[in-house]
């Protein structure tokens, strides 16, 4: 990993997102009724409420590429000093975030909203690095 020195923040914000988003597709999937039911919940007073099921697999399949690119931009970045594929890995990241900030919103958790706004700040912070 002779690049790692060149890239050290970037790659470590992209392992951040990875673990982040690796972690929040897999409980989606793997607790799917259990993820549909809180989200209906969440959202029992919203125009989104019926949409949870499309809305969840919408969600599962952004941080699933999100990943898929913030994992191939960490191998670039360490081993062929290029971190296009990163910045679009990051640039997914900020897509599905600024989503999920919106569903929160919608949803009047305003806690929610901020605590994904922090995410969203380190997104941009690896964005800004790799210009």
């Amino acid at each position: 990993m002779t690049y790692f020195k060149q890239h050290p923040a970037e790659i470590l914000i992209l392992i951040y997102l990875i673990i982040t988003f690796t972690y929040s597709f897999l409980e989606k999937i793997f607790s799917w009724k259990d993820s549909v039911d809180f989200y209906r919940e969440h959202f029992k007073n919203t125009r989104l409420k019926d949409m949870i099921p499309f809305l969840l697999i919408v969600v599962i399949l952004m941080e699933l590429i999100t990943v898929t690119f913030c994992i191939t931009g960490v191998y670039q970045l360490s081993f062929k000093n290029t971190g296009e594929i990163a910045l679009y890995g990051l640039f997914f990241a900020a897509v599905t975030l600024t989503g999920l900030m919106f569903g929160q919103r919608v949803a009047k958790d305003y806690a929610g909203a901020m605590n994904i706004t922090v995410y969203f700040i380190l997104t941009i912070i690896g964005i800004l690095l790799l210009q």
